[in-house]
């Protein structure tokens, strides 16, 4: 069985010149209830952050996001087009955003904001890591309605036939992503939080969200149809790919770099207790 796509107007609403686009909701809706799930994690932990620093964080999120994501695009992917026609820089209603330009864009913010409110940098990027997935699952979906970033040519039986994909079958690539990259990541790292162990070792969901990141996108990768501009790279890799694994390099190093410093504050606790002894 083959499906045709659902012909999704990518406008939801128009009215005169104003037009509200199910990529910009996508957006909205990510960042808002991000923004929600992060104020609960951070009352869980009442000396990190107030529900007024979160607050105050979403506009500087929001800003990283898209102007992070939008440049990294115009970098990472068509830095000759964009040069040549700066102003459609701006376009960004016509899609064009990168994951891994938009992560660089709400770390700089986050570095920015937690050194003005004095906020532990790394307790801080725990709690968004958490709630990143949840923006990548509406990503994703607003990519499927706007018929983009698809897959592979497949004869599996829910292949789609995609308006600018051609006349065959292809993976719907996007929905693997909003799977993988947001509902499984989310409910892992909303179970690891429910550990305090985890909790009290700053940087490890951080690090599981990179290394996860990274996993899903690259699976993923095999299924989903490169961009025709730069089509694969060595050994068949894809730039997805390629992007990725800094993010899991990094992972791993907060990861390893948590446990050593639990180890030495065990160490030391340890060596205290004995002299007192």
């Amino acid at each position: 069985m083959i499906f045709s796509f659902p012909n999704i107007d990518p406008v939801l609403l128009q009215i005169g010149p104003l037009a509200i686009r199910w990529y910009s909701l996508a957006y909205i809706f990510g960042l808002v209830l991000g923004w929600r799930y992060m104020r609960s994690l951070a009352r869980s932990v009442p000396d990190l952050a107030s529900d007024l620093d979160v607050d105050d964080f979403l506009a500087w999120a929001t800003f990283g996001v898209i102007l992070g994501g939008r440049l990294g695009y115009v970098l990472f992917y068509k830095p000759e087009f964009y040069f040549a026609n700066p102003t459609a820089i701006l376009q960004v209603w016509n899609g064009g955003m990168s994951f891994h330009g938009g992560l660089i864009g709400v770390v700089l913010a986050t570095i920015l904001f937690t050194r003005r409110r004095g906020i532990d940098l790394i307790r801080f990027a725990d709690i968004l890591a958490c709630a990143a997935p949840i923006g990548l699952f509406f990503g994703r979906l607003a990519n499927f309605i706007n018929g983009e970033l698809f897959g592979r040519v497949s004869d599996v039986p829910w292949a789609i036939v995609f308006p600018h994909g051609g006349p065959n079958p292809r993976h719907p690539s996007q929905i693997y992503e909003a799977v993988l990259e947001g509902l499984v990541l989310l409910l892992l790292l909303h179970w690891l939080w429910r550990f305090e162990s985890i909790r009290q070792r700053p940087g490890v969901l951080t690090g599981v969200f990179l290394v996860g990141y990274m996993m899903a996108r690259s699976f993923i990768e095999l299924f989903r149809q490169p961009d025709a501009f730069i089509g694969f790279l060595v050994a068949g890799t894809t730039m997805g790919q390629w992007l990725s694994v800094p993010m899991a390099g990094f992972g791993v190093y907060l990861i390893i770099r948590s446990s050593r410093r639990t180890k030495i504050k065990k160490s030391t606790a340890h060596n205290m207790n004995t002299e007192r002894l």
